[in-house]
């Protein structure tokens, strides 16, 4: 999927923004002068899809044009440009929205994409193991990962089928089910390549019933999931002479088997299962064992068998295929979802019920220390955003943009806001001044993330955001007092002073000057977020005016949403509940950490406190990166800033004025400098608006040494 925007005839249009970026269908960016340059040289009658019209293009072709084909062709390509392929019009209304002023891009889909659409390789991740697959031999399944199943599962879990199968022995009356867990065992420590099977009832109650007739079913083996023998094997004196079998609940073994053999495997197969599951990329061991206890241990024993991988066991009954495995580990395992979720935000959620129980019921630390509080706390903020995430997306995508940009601007930022306002409350009860750098750092490392770690666009909105920021900062700098501690006078008669600062808080400029342009600033940024909005929804709303075009909807099935609109929402208030109380835990437990005498108090704010909650628009932005789908992935980093810069400090401003907890918006010259010379470079870096791998990894460098200086920067005066 891909989205391009449309380009303006207007010449004036153009003329305003000469190195517009529009996005190809490959994916790929390219400038308006850089096309230009192109057409000019290739002396080409058919003129560049970028350009606003045929006719407008003025070339000299080698071979004149004798018909307007190659022009309708061009045509064609414009409108082409104004589509949006996407599987279903939900799909589509999620993505153009996510080129409305200010939406944070999502990456996974709201609805579910039709199973028989899909790749090889994600079919064979949705796979329930039970579909038999053609093979060379044997010797295809010794790979490495089957050989680390043996020995972080296989040899425990085939273990425990021997004892258990050992004891039904003893019993006497378990004895089919020690059979049956016997069989079971040599197949747990080695799967792959054999199927396990279950005899079916329909031949088998026929030739039960009518022991002198013939019974076959005429089915092709190799196409049906139900493997049938030939008539041949039907007339087996052995299988047709099976004595009549007693119902399945009508046996003492079976109660014995339930209530001596079955609970202690249960344990065992959901500790490989969970296990398994967690690593993520052992997903088909958690499906084995899955499968192994809610169908081949529930079966009657004489219903189960096992053929090898070398040839199909076949019987005078019909069978059904119940598990098969081929591989223990896949690599591709990272694009699994459960419910349109990441299976790794799915395997963090539990973290947030553990970080909350041992967070309100271990108040005197006893389970745990404060460090591991605080770290369970902010690592259980990154599935919440994921929830968040996707119920932004989902309410957004079915519903019209005016509801989908309220939603967005509610609960975009909720996750950091929550952060920022525990933790000004807490340091203003407490009267510690540290929470409140701390809040400026995490600030000032979300714009440094979202513009070197996640490129930004660079465009005048960048600039008005971060000016617009700092505005305040630099006025005091201009009129404040320098204020200098420890002067010594030393022997050549000169004063030695150290820790010199300006006097940012003078009562009598801060009063009289700097708040009032603080209040201003966060009156005019969020002005600056409406103005926006007026141009893409009124004034130049054509530009953004993308529909779906014949022929691109490739979904010709019944759109099947994730989520509704009230499951979003519902999720949406408990995620939002439950990330108060994950930041209430953050703020409370991160004292100790504040208090290690070799970490800065600015790099603690700007590393965890500012780049966890960003963790899954980091992720989109590398997904669409390697998709080659640049455009978006940078727009990932520009929405972050704008959400931050327009939206999420004015809210604290807001809230400092009717709740005073001393947020003042007057950043160190640490965060000043960081942020300005962030900002020029990369401007400077996408001034030609191509983007390669090395400028990637220059602004990632820099990036880093911005970190080590943050991590050596002494704590902030007080702290």
């Amino acid at each position: 999927m891909s989205l391009s925007s449309t380009q303006s005839s207007d010449t004036t249009s153009r003329r305003r923004r000469p190195t517009e970026l529009t996005l190809d269908s490959s994916g790929g960016l390219d400038g308006h002068e850089e096309l230009h340059e192109q057409l000019m040289a290739s002396n080409s009658c058919v003129p560049s899809p970028h350009l606003s019209s045929c006719p407008a293009v003025k070339c000299m072709p080698a071979h004149p044009c004798t018909s307007h084909h190659a022009c309708e062709e061009s045509w064609e390509k414009i409108q082409n440009k104004r589509t949006i392929k996407a599987e279903n019009e939900v799909e589509a209304n999620k993505l153009v929205n996510n080129y409305r002023f200010g939406f944070r891009k999502w990456k996974s889909h709201v609805t579910e994409r039709p199973f028989e659409g899909r790749s090889d390789v994600v079919k064979e991740l949705y796979s329930e193991l039970n579909v038999v697959k053609p093979h060379s031999g044997p010797g295809q399944f010794v790979t490495f990962g089957n050989i680390v199943y043996v020995f972080l599962f296989g040899w425990w879990v085939s273990l425990a089928h021997l004892l258990i199968g050992t004891f039904m022995f003893i019993t006497i009356i378990g004895i089919p089910y020690g059979k049956l867990c016997w069989t079971l065992c040599g197949y747990l420590l080695w799967p792959f390549g054999s199927t396990v099977h279950e005899i079916g009832k329909t031949l088998r109650r026929c030739c039960e019933q009518a022991p002198d007739c013939e019974c076959t079913v005429d089915l092709d083996e190799d196409s049906s999931p139900v493997l049938l023998p030939s008539p041949t094997e039907i007339s087996d004196p052995e299988l047709l002479e099976r004595p009549q079998r007693t119902p399945y609940w009508h046996r003492l073994s079976t109660y014995v088997w339930l209530l001596l053999g079955y609970p202690p495997l249960m344990v065992v197969h959901s500790l490989a299962c969970f296990i398994s599951w967690i690593l993520v990329f052992t997903i088909p061991v958690a499906k084995l064992n899955a499968q192994t206890l809610s169908v081949l241990l529930l079966l009657p024993p004489e219903d189960v068998s096992i053929s090898s991988s070398s040839q199909r066991q076949h019987h005078g009954y019909e069978t059904r295929a119940r598990l098969c495995c081929y591989h223990a580990a896949n690599w591709y395992y990272y694009k699994y979802t459960v419910d349109g979720i990441n299976v790794f935000a799915v395997n963090l959620l539990p973290l947030v019920i553990v970080a909350l129980i041992i967070g309100y019921v271990d108040r005197e630390n006893q389970w745990a220390s404060s460090d591991i509080k605080f770290a369970t706390a902010v690592g259980s903020i990154i599935p919440l955003s994921y929830y968040i995430g996707m119920g932004i997306a989902s309410i957004s995508a079915q519903s019209n943009f005016a509801v989908g940009a309220v939603v967005n601007a509610t609960f975009g930022s909720i996750t950091e806001l929550t952060f920022y306002i525990t933790a000004l409350l807490r340091g203003h009860r407490a009267n510690n001044p540290c929470l409140q750098e701390v809040v400026k750092a995490a600030l000032t490392g979300t714009l440094l993330g979202c513009i070197l770690f996640i490129p930004v666009i660079s465009s005048a909105l960048l600039f008005i955001s971060v000016g617009g920021v700092f505005a305040p900062t630099l006025f005091s700098k201009a009129y404040g007092n320098l204020v200098c501690d420890s002067c010594t006078n030393s022997s050549s008669g000169l004063f030695v002073c150290h820790n010199c600062h300006y006097d940012l808080k003078n009562s009598t400029l801060f009063h009289s000057h700097v708040e009032p342009l603080v209040y201003s600033v966060s009156a005019l940024l969020p002005v600056a977020y409406i103005i926006g909005l007026i141009f893409t929804l009124k004034t130049h709303s054509h530009i953004y005016n993308i529909h779906v075009g014949e022929g691109q909807v490739t979904d010709h099935h019944e759109t099947v949403v994730h989520w509704s609109r009230w499951r979003s929402l519902v999720i949406l208030i408990i995620a939002t509940v439950l990330t108060s109380a994950c930041a209430d835990l953050t703020t409370e437990h991160i004292q100790p950490i504040l208090s290690q005498p070799n970490i800065s108090q600015y790099f603690i704010g700007v590393t965890v406190l500012a780049m966890v909650p960003e963790i899954p628009e980091i992720v989109n932005g590398i997904q669409f990166a390697l998709q080659n789908n640049i455009s978006l992935s940078l727009e990932v980093g520009s929405c972050i800033a704008v959400q931050v810069c327009m939206l999420q400090i004015p809210i604290l401003v807001v809230f400092n004025a009717f709740c005073d907890v001393g947020f003042e918006l007057l950043f160190s010259d640490l965060h000043l400098w960081a942020s300005i010379f962030s900002v020029i470079l990369v401007n400077y870096i996408f001034m030609d608006g191509k983007s390669d791998y090395f400028q990637g990894t220059a602004l990632v460098v820099v990036y880093l040494i911005l970190l080590a200086l943050y991590f050596f920067a002494p704590s902030p005066a007080g702290c």
